[in-house]
Formats: structure tokens, sequence, C-alpha cells
């Protein structure tokens, strides 16, 4: 069965970016600065065979997704379950104003942002549980095709905690994304992805680096049975 190979992009920068504020659940626009971000980055896959477009259906991640698949001319599907995690009574705060604000919910969250949530918001699980189901579908139905992705700094970061298997709690900890960010996530099957590319924003500055290629070799026995891999090149 021919591999999946998911873009996984982050939504370009909005006008609250630079203020540094909690705008989960918000629906904030992109700034001109995204927009760009974004035109880059489509110009850098227009020569991918994308067949089908995703993203949260907030208006950063839907503005962002169709600048990035206009050269393909393809329909965007929006899935609730690739939303940003909610911040409830944080929403619209600056970290400084939720310190002064909500000093004891703010150290619960950065010593646990996977289980806690600040009132009316959501925890890191709260979103895995949401989110993963959703990517996990879009694979299924696309199976052997090239999808693009279009979600957000936190739901990316957990998502990609919970395939690689990386501990959830150390989430915001260990995974950064920057904004319009491409990830590339290859999956053999609905159970086994292997991350290809994390974080890279090299679009910024130019038309970007190549693409690289679905991995063929070095790699478990899951995702080809054919490869064998030696003992000097254990993987």
């Amino acid at each position: 069965m021919p591999s999946t190979r998911i873009f996984l992009v982050r939504h370009g920068a909005t006008i609250l970016t630079a203020e540094d504020r909690f705008a989960g659940a918000t629906n904030v626009p992109l700034s001109d600065e995204g927009r760009e971000q974004a035109r880059r980055l489509g110009v850098r896959l227009a020569g991918e065979k994308i067949t089908a477009v995703y993203a949260s259906p907030l208006d950063r991640t839907v503005e962002t997704a169709k600048l990035i698949s206009a050269p393909h001319h393809l329909e965007i599907h929006t899935v609730e379950g690739l939303k940003e995690i909610s911040h409830g009574r944080w929403e619209g705060l600056t970290r400084g104003e939720v310190d002064a604000q909500f000093p004891q919910e703010s150290a619960a969250w950065e010593e646990d942002p996977f289980t806690f949530a600040p009132v009316g918001g959501e925890s890191g699980l709260q979103v895995t549980a949401r989110a993963l189901p959703a990517l996990i579908e879009i694979v299924r139905k696309h199976q052997g095709g090239t999808i693009l992705v279009v979600s957000h700094k936190a739901t990316i970061r957990l998502l990609l905690s919970s395939l690689l298997g990386f501990d959830p709690r150390r989430y915001r900890d260990n995974l950064d994304q920057n904004p319009a960010a491409l990830n590339i996530v290859d999956f053999k099957d609905a159970v086994h992805a292997r991350l290809t590319l994390f974080n890279d924003t090299s679009h910024y500055d130019h038309a970007g680096l190549a693409i690289p290629a679905v991995p063929n070799a070095r790699l478990s026995k899951w995702w080809d049975d054919d490869i064998h891999v030696s003992e000097s090149d254990p993987g």
C-alpha cells in the first residue's frame, strides 16, 4: 500500500502574533505578513500533487489554506477537530496579564498543560481527543494521497506528540511551531507515522528548499517489508 503524505501546516502570522496574546478560540485574521508567508509556502508546494485540502474552520487557517493551495484549485474542507486549543477566560490576554490575574491557573498550566485547563478552556488532552481522530480519518479517507492540513500551534504540537510517542506533558517545552511552518508526516497506514520534516520555514526568504522524498530506507520493518536494514545502519 502506498504511503499517505500529510503537509501539516500552521497558519500564518496574525494581527495578534506580535503581541503574544492567547487567541486560541478567538477568530483573528491573518496579518499582511501572515498572508505573504502563506503565499510563499504556496509557491514552494506548487509542484506537489496535492489531492485534498483540510483546515480548521477559523478564518486564519482557512485563508492560509486558500493561499497555499491556490495553484491546485481545490476545495477547502473545514474540520472542527483541527481547531486551536481554547484558553477560556484567558482569551485575548497577554501572558503577563494571565500571570497577574490568574496566578494559580497560570502556575498549574505551566506545570502540566496536558491535563490542566483554565476556566472555560480546554486541556491538551481534550484537544488531542478531538484532533487526532480527525487527522486519522483524513489519512484513512485519502490513502496514498498527498494532503494539505492547516491547523494551529498547540494542536499541531499535540498531534505530533501523540503520533511520535513523545511525553504530551512536555509538548510546550520540546516542540515549537512558527507561523506558516511546514511539517511533513508520512503515514504507512493509519497507525504508523513518520515525521519527515519539522517546523520548516525556509520559504520565508525564498522559494524554499526541495521537499524531502517519502522515506524508503533506514526504517522499521512496518514501513516497508521489502527493506532490510543493515547492522551498520540501524536507523
